[in-house]
């Protein structure tokens, strides 16, 4: 699975971790940046990851920022994306299970690393439910 990710600096460190984790773990990851601990927009990094995404480069996108608000509100901007905000590994498997999000939101601010590896775990391996779930979803975009 490709998998694009991106932070701002407040989700800098915990990216670095992941992104390794990622790649020792299998997996194909460009990192969309940014690419220090410097204070950056976060728009810049994510409009990037997410329209890749939305096109199909990836199968899934990772952010990371202090709150995950920030970055969830602007990778919502695309139409082809669902992006949903975890602090926990359950609220990572929901947001897949019933909403086919396709790019996760990590709280860097609020998880530890361990809760950061797990949240990325359940979000790359649960399954879409479909069914009820499917009519809601094709109801989303505008």
């Amino acid at each position: 699975m490709k998998l694009a990710i991106g932070s701002d600096h407040a989700g800098f460190d915990q990216k670095q971790m992941l992104l390794q984790w990622l790649r020792d773990n299998g997996y194909e990851v460009q990192d969309f940046g940014t690419h220090s601990a410097d204070s950056v927009d976060y728009p810049d990094y994510v409009h990037p990851l997410a329209l890749a995404v939305e096109r199909g480069e990836f199968a899934r996108g990772i952010l990371l920022c202090g709150s995950a608000n920030g970055v969830c509100i602007t990778a919502n901007k695309h139409q082809g994306i669902r992006a949903g905000l975890a602090w926990e590994p359950e609220v990572a498997s929901l947001i897949r299970q019933h909403n086919d999000a396709n790019v996760v939101c990590v709280p860097a601010r609020f998880v530890d690393e361990e809760t950061a590896r797990a949240i990325i775990s359940q979000f790359l391996n649960t399954a879409f439910e479909g069914g009820r779930h499917q009519t809601r979803v094709d109801k989303i975009s505008c």
